[in-house]
């Protein structure tokens, strides 16, 4: 046997080891939705059915998490976005000795545990709900949305440097020179230009936000998301109405994908054209 054979034997079995420890797991929850006993059994298949999906739908507790985590991935977008943006517009407006020290400041909390901020967000605003007297600031949606959006923001700001590194700052004096007001190159200049990074940025934002445990699980304070009760309910024992929960996350996500890949794949057609008709 020769050496090229051999190598194509032992590359192929650890693309097999590593696509099966990367999809294993889906492909077990996916046959387990579907699997009737009340465990998770993946094999023998006792029969076939969508039972443990309406269980789902029916349990209040899950369905309460996943409105808090859709309600809160949604204002940690709103929130983060914005201050990502003006994070990375003020880095590049910055005296260069002071970007580095600047840096550090809004990226500390990405390198901050999320329990400690998580504890930290809860302690804050608690005092000051006690000197306002203003109750409704100590919330437990409220308090998530603000600890999470304290890195996440840090997140989109990243985002946000990366795609200004390759933005020209011509186009911007042009339109000065021309007689645009700042307002106006920046709403008809470099916010087109950042499109692509303001989408990657939300998209980032919400599945950070919806996946988050550490944060959420202090600052969420008496409320519930979905990783929350998920955690409960690993530590009680599975049942196959998390794998049919599984199945829809999975659904949804391939469903996006693709979706964003035929709207990319359109809009790439139609610059082609245009650039061809010009």
């Amino acid at each position: 046997m020769s050496s090229r054979a051999v190598f194509r034997i032992m590359f192929g079995f650890y693309l097999a080891l590593f696509f099966g420890f990367l999809f294993g797991p889906l492909v077990i929850m996916c046959v387990t939705a579907f699997n009737t006993p009340s465990y998770p059994q993946a094999w023998p298949i006792e029969g076939v059915t969508l039972n443990w999906f309406a269980r789902l739908f029916s349990d209040r507790n899950v369905m309460q998490g996943l409105n808090n985590s859709f309600v809160i991935g949604a204002l940690v977008v709103a929130l983060s976005v914005p201050l990502g943006l003006a994070g990375a517009i003020v880095m590049t407006q910055v005296y260069a000795r002071a970007r580095g020290f600047y840096y550090l400041v809004v990226v500390s909390p990405v390198l901050t545990p999320g329990v400690i901020i998580g504890i930290s967000t809860v302690i804050f605003w608690k005092d000051v709900t006690q000197w306002t007297g203003a109750q409704s600031l100590f919330n437990g949606v409220l308090l998530a949305t603000l600890g999470q959006s304290t890195f996440i923001s840090a997140y989109c700001m990243l985002i946000f440097l990366s795609r200004l590194q390759r933005y020209d700052r011509v186009q911007e004096e042009a339109a000065l020179d021309l007689g645009a007001s700042r307002t106006q190159v920046f709403f008809d200049i470099l916010l087109p230009f950042l499109r692509p990074a303001i989408f990657s940025a939300a998209v980032i934002a919400f599945l950070s936000s919806f996946e988050n445990y550490n944060t959420t699980t202090f600052a969420i304070l008496a409320n519930k998301t979905l990783t929350t009760v998920l955690a409960g309910r690993v530590r009680q024992g599975m049942t196959p109405a998390i794998s049919a929960l599984a199945v829809l996350i999975i659904a949804i996500t391939v469903t996006g994908a693709i979706v964003y890949e035929i709207v990319k794949s359109a809009e790439m057609r139609r610059e082609a054209r245009l650039r061809v008709a010009g």
